[in-house]
């Protein structure tokens, strides 16, 4: 079986900024989790409202890759939701 992404964050050397950003990836992804979850919706039902593919939700949520903010608002919208850009709380 390949890495883990646990297991290459821990082998890698990121400066804290670079740490910040993977904490807030990781923070927005369980977040989106968890307004599909609480909505009831399964990941293919969000995939259909979101005009996107099943697979890609997957992807999204396992965090194989980092999401494109276009993609994040194609499946935040019809839940109701955005992004915003806010001062880092230290």
């Amino acid at each position: 079986m390949g890495i883990t992404w646990k297991d290459l964050k821990e082998e890698l050397t990121l400066s804290e900024d670079e740490k910040e950003a993977v904490r807030l990836e990781e923070k927005l992804i369980a977040t989106m989790i968890h307004i599909r979850e609480d909505k009831g919706m399964s990941q293919a039902q969000l995939a259909k409202v979101c005009h996107m593919k099943q697979p890609a939700i997957a992807r999204m949520e396992k965090r194989v890759h980092s999401p494109q903010v276009d993609s994040l608002l194609k499946i935040l919208v019809p839940l109701g939701y955005t992004l915003e850009i806010v001062p880092i709380k230290k």
